[in-house]
This record gives C-alpha cells, structure tokens and sequence, in this order.
C-alpha cells in the first residue's frame, strides 16, 4: 500500500496485560483467546492512563481483534475517551503459533530467532507474511469503507509489529528488529496523505 494514498490516519494498540501475559503462558487458538485470558487488573489500569495520556490527536473509530483481552482493552478505551463502541475485526487476532499454543511464553523466542531466517518449519505456525496480508487486507478494507478518519487499531504484538514492517520498508520476517511494542503502548503507523 502506497502511504501517500491514505485516506484515514491510523494508530496501531497493544492490548493490555492479559491473564496469558501475566501466566507466561502462549495463548493464539481463536476458540481459547475469544472467550478467556482477558485483562488482568493491572492491564485495565494500564489501558485507561494510556488511552487519557493520548496527546496524538482525536480518535474518531476503534477496530480491535475478537480476542477477549483486545476487546477489553477496546472497550475501556472507548469508555475513557468516550467514543463509540469498538468494531471487532477477525484480521486483528493473534498470530497463531501452531504447535506451540498453550505452552510457555519462553517458546516465543525460538519463533522470533526463526523468523529472522526465514525458514519453514512443520510446527504450524502463522508465518510472518500471513499475518501482514491479514494485516493489509483489514486497512484496504477500511479505506474503502472510511474517509478522514483517526482509527486506533488494537491488537497483538506480533500483529503489529509484522503489520508496522510494511511501512518501515523492510520484509516481515524481520519484525523482531523494530521497536518492541509494550502492552497498553499507543503509537502511529500512518498519517492521511503521509
């Protein structure tokens, strides 16, 4: 996608701390993430001092990923900055990581260490660029659908952070060498007509 051709400004949400967060624990499968780990106390918190410290600008829509603690996070956001209630976006979900659903966070490492070759593994994971064709598909469709608007999009580490690789010119399977996006971290992935 060509920046200049913009039509909204967009801003890229990581959710807040999760019970998978807070339990070390890999938590991807859309049938587990949709209905359990959502926010910990601590996460909520985080949310509402993050969404009320926002000086980037009026957000005018919110989209978010069906997990349970990306829709968390979208409604508290919402709820503080009193705007309209979020639109769930099943292209915003978590990178599925295959095999290594449910087991402990140490694994994403080894993932990440992979990514960076490029290989191909048998373990299922969602590779790098499935998860940006996800990623561009829910923006192409926004733009279509919107004109002149701030939509904060609230998702997932990985998500963002592959999604982000796209405007930063390099390819997605080096994701791991940009910024790490903190959970509750707000930041800009493109103005209109950038």
């Amino acid at each position: 996608m060509n920046e200049a051709s913009f039509r909204n400004s967009y801003l890229l949400m990581r959710h807040g701390e999760s019970d998978a967060n807070a339990s070390g624990v890999i938590v991807s499968d859309p049938k587990i993430g949709s209905e359990h780990f959502g926010l910990t106390e601590r996460g909520s918190k985080e949310i509402i001092a993050s969404a009320k410290g926002f000086t980037g600008g009026a957000i005018t829509q919110i989209v978010c990923s069906d997990f349970l603690r990306t829709l968390q996070t979208a409604r508290l956001v919402a709820d503080t900055l009193n705007l309209p209630q979020p639109e769930k976006e099943e292209g915003l979900r978590e990178r599925f990581f295959g095999d290594w659903d449910g087991m402990s966070a140490e694994h994403y490492e080894n993932i990440w260490q992979r990514d960076k070759t490029d290989e191909q593994s048998d373990d299922h994971v969602e590779s790098p660029e499935a998860v940006l064709k996800r990623g561009l598909n829910v923006l192409t469709r926004l733009e279509q659908e919107h004109q002149g608007q701030v939509i904060l999009l609230i998702s997932h580490g990985d998500m963002l952070q592959i999604l982000s690789t796209s405007f930063a010119g390099i390819a997605p399977h080096k994701h791991r060498s940009l910024a790490h996006h903190q959970t509750s971290e707000i930041k800009r992935l493109v103005p209109k007509n950038a």
